[in-house]
């Protein structure tokens, strides 16, 4: 029963890397395709969404089978119970990368002023970065990881207000400059909800592995 129980363990944990790595490729996806005005590779990001909605589903049905029918005790409980938290995380960001495809929509005819993209690009990998650290501190269960996720979120945040300052001036210089610079303020709000649930993610972690809560207390991060 033990061996069984660790093999599904395992299978879970593979399932949310398998996850997690669909929902980096969304984010680098969509991004690439604002930067680009690529209205092909949007719409092919978009269509990856279900396959991200059946994973959660998938997740969540391994999570039961295992609560229910192995009944796992202390360190091992909070892991599956984390695991259903996380995976609609997850299904949360690929649906933040579905909402910057449609800004590429909305501005894929307009070629100007490439140089307001400059703090998104830089947002986008620090947010996969984000991503990809919370999954691997939740894996592992290392603490330690988990707190540099959350430190990072401040850094995001001050990207956005950059971007914002930037854009609002680019918008009250000209307004045929609204719906641009519209579309992409939307963006960097889309990636500060992606680095939001990381950020999630990562304090969860904490919890998990500790017992502290990090939530709304910046100087336990």
């Amino acid at each position: 029963m033990e061996r069984h129980f660790e093999q599904d363990l395992n299978k879970l944990k593979q399932s949310l890397l398998k996850m997690s790595s669909a929902v980096e490729e969304m984010m680098h996806g969509a991004v690439r395709s604002l930067i680009d005005r690529d209205i092909t590779l949007a719409k092919e990001v978009r269509a990856r969404d279900k396959e991200v909605d059946r994973m959660e589903n998938e997740i969540d049905d391994m999570c039961i089978k295992l609560l229910a029918l192995l009944q796992p005790m202390a360190t091992d409980l909070r892991f599956i119970t984390m695991a259903f938290k996380i995976d609609t995380d997850l299904e949360r960001m690929a649906d933040m990368a579905v909402n910057i495809c449609k800004c590429t929509r909305a501005i894929s005819k307009d070629l100007s002023s490439p140089h307001l993209l400059t703090d998104i690009p830089h947002m986008a990998d620090l947010t996969e970065e984000m991503t990809r650290d919370s999954i691997e501190a939740f894996i592992n269960r290392d603490a330690a990881l988990a707190r540099k996720v959350s430190s990072r979120d401040q850094e995001i945040d001050d990207l956005r207000n950059k971007t914002t300052r930037l854009l609002l001036s680019y918008m009250m210089e000209n307004p045929r400059n609204i719906t641009v610079g519209t579309e992409l303020l939307l963006a960097s709000r889309h990636l500060e909800r992606i680095a939001d649930h990381a950020t999630n993610i990562a304090e969860d972690v904490v919890y998990m592995v500790e017992g502290v809560i990090i939530k709304h207390h910046a100087d336990e991060k």
